[in-house]
């Protein structure tokens, strides 16, 4: 990892006081000190460039019988909009948020999940974007950037998505395409960092700095949070714990190994174990990966006693998996996300919760929590936007790319 410059701990001393102040709510630059831990000097000077800049105001003056009045400062949400886009291979969920991160209008659009070709994809991103700014009273110069969420490794530093397996992309430089479509700063990151960083700021960061949050869709995969950072590994691609082995020599699985977790707890694992059940299963003539699952859930709330033991089977092979990470990890908190666990994780959630006791280690097991995701809304989405809103807040005070150049930078 390249060695920290004083560039980068003014931006994590940024993002410290940002997280901060959403954690907090309107707060003093005292408070904001004990929260950080940074200096009262650092502090004061940061809130005095938000301040310039808008970002910050003053919500309160509060005055005290002895001694000087203090100001309570918060996010001024009117200072500008930003965009959250969440990306997967069935869809584009674009998301319109103010600074304080309050969400104010929202589209979505269908890709066909057998079209691959980046065009395609930066049309759908583009559409959705558009169309969100649409539903919103806002003026086109309010809008501070885009964030976009791309599935697969992806590589914030360049704005490169490095690998796509279900796309087969390699190397698309997806930033560039974006910027020049939509005229505006754009952010790209990995969908399982945005979700961790949501958990981070408004779910279940508030009760725990460690945690595991658990994507399952088309694909699967954990974000990760150890001790209050987001960790990211050496190339942003920590957390693709869908390609850790379930079962050696199992299935195919799309990244070209046998037995992942993903060949199992990926839309398509699930479709595979319910033609193992019963073959014929009309669940398994829908077209779309959305219409199967959709399918499966409608099934589970009437009894199908097939689609029952699909569930079963599934919590059990996500109950081993998880196991894995926390014996690893030592994580006190699963919390489950993305479309499959919103379709049918009232069925697998308890089923894993029974069993896990026999497989994680019994000094990890105390006070372990396995749950739905509380954070409201679209998570990868709103993860996006705190990111987008990180790297604007980091430019502050920088020159301007027309005078010289601006460093771009991932917090890991």
């Amino acid at each position: 990892m390249p060695r920290q410059t004083s560039h980068d701990l003014r931006n994590e001393n940024r993002f410290e006081v940002l997280h901060a102040l959403f954690t907090l709510g309107p707060s003093t630059r005292q408070e904001l000190t004990r929260h950080t831990g940074l200096s009262p000097a650092t502090v004061a000077t940061l809130v005095n460039e938000f301040l310039a800049a808008g970002v910050l105001r003053i919500a309160t003056v509060e005055r005290r019988t002895v001694g000087r009045p203090y100001e309570r400062l918060s996010i001024d949400p009117g200072r500008g909009r930003i965009v959250g886009v969440d990306v997967a291979e069935t869809y584009v969920d674009a998301t319109v948020f103010d600074l304080g991160l309050g969400a104010l209008g929202h589209s979505a659009i269908t890709l066909d999940e057998h079209k691959n070709d980046p065009a395609y994809v930066v049309d759908g991103i583009v559409t959705a974007t558009h169309n969100a700014l649409a539903t919103v009273t806002a003026d086109p110069a309010e809008l501070i950037g885009v964030g976009v969420s791309m599935p697969g490794q992806v590589q914030p530093d360049a704005g490169v998505s490095v690998f796509a397996p279900n796309w087969q992309w390699h190397d698309v430089r997806i930033e560039e395409m974006l910027e020049s479509r939509l005229g505006i700063s754009v952010y790209v990151d990995n969908p399982l960092k945005a979700i961790t960083l949501a958990e981070m700021w408004f779910g279940v960061g508030q009760v725990t700095d460690n945690m595991a949050v658990v994507n399952l869709g088309t694909g699967v995969g954990a974000g990760l949070a150890i001790e209050g950072t987001l960790i990211r590994g050496a190339t942003n691609n920590a957390g693709e714990w869908g390609h850790t082995l379930l079962q050696l020599d199992g299935r195919q699985c799309r990244c070209g190994r046998r037995g992942c977790v993903e060949a199992y707890l990926g839309v398509h694992g699930l479709e595979m174990t319910l033609a193992e059940i019963n073959p014929d299963h009309p669940a398994l003539r829908q077209p779309l990966q959305r219409g199967f699952v959709d399918a499966v859930a409608e099934g589970l709330a009437a009894d199908d006693p097939v689609l029952s033991e699909l569930a079963r089977r599934t919590a059990h092979y996500l109950a081993a998996a998880l196991a894995d990470l926390v014996n690893l990890l030592n994580v006190p908190h699963l919390t489950l996300t993305g479309w499959t666990s919103t379709a049918i994780g009232q069925w697998l959630i308890p089923a894993v919760r029974e069993e896990l006791p026999s497989h994680v280690l019994p000094g990890s097991l105390a006070g372990l929590v396995v749950e739905a995701s509380a954070v409201p809304g679209n998570p990868v989405a709103l993860g996006m936007a705190a990111f987008t809103l990180e790297q604007y807040l980091g430019h502050l005070g920088v020159p301007s790319p027309a005078s010289a150049p601006t460093p771009r930078r991932r917090r890991s």
